[in-house]
């Protein structure tokens, strides 16, 4: 039986710094192609997930009337982004209403696609709720869990004598993208069959 040699003795088990640069380059160009070889929807997520950054809600221009106001005379109070017509393209929908440090103005939900020309603003392609139907609403989300639905809770008014401080009806309701178009679709109300 013949001793068995050191393996710093072989010349196949030093590595020098040329081995570990010819490692490298190998693993950096598997990466590289691995990346650039793709599913082409190997990017996409579930419908209604954000494939890019939507609409700015701030630079739009919404049909809300605030009267003679200082500027900026509408709020934007939330805002989020989703893909509901699955173009590959989010559009954003904005909760807003009148700018004022008093009272509690009605608000509106508006949704905003892409602007056709670069530094336009972008256009309220729809809206879901008018601040003239005298609403306000909380609880507002977009597009959660990957659905294609927007929802909120509505706060009214029963009549015109209850103080617009103090809205004494709610309801939660859904705007849910369907067949091209969104749907409303309002959730019982508390203590119904």
């Amino acid at each position: 039986m013949q001793p068995s040699a050191r393996p710093d003795a072989l010349p196949h088990t030093r590595t020098r710094l040329v081995h570990w640069v010819a490692t490298a380059a190998a693993l950096s160009a598997v990466l590289g192609v691995s990346a650039l070889v793709q599913p082409p929807d190997a990017l996409a997520g579930p419908a209604g997930t954000t494939p890019g950054k939507g609409p700015d809600a701030a630079q739009a221009g919404y049909p809300v009337d605030c009267g003679p106001r200082k500027q900026p005379a509408v709020a934007v109070l939330d805002s989020a982004s989703a893909d509901f017509d699955a173009d590959g393209r989010a559009e954003t929908v904005a909760l807003v209403r009148c700018n004022t440090p008093t009272g509690t103005p009605p608000s509106g939900i508006f949704v905003l696609t892409h602007p056709a020309e670069p530094g336009a603003p972008p256009p309220v392609v729809e809206t879901l709720l008018s601040p003239e139907q005298g609403m306000s609403a909380q609880e507002f989300t977009v597009g959660e869990h990957g659905d294609r639905k927007i929802a909120a809770t509505l706060l009214g008014y029963s009549s015109p004598d209850v103080p617009r401080c103090c809205p004494d009806q709610q309801r939660k309701v859904s705007w849910e993208w369907r067949d091209g178009r969104f749907v409303l679709v309002p959730e019982p109300v508390a203590q119904s069959v």
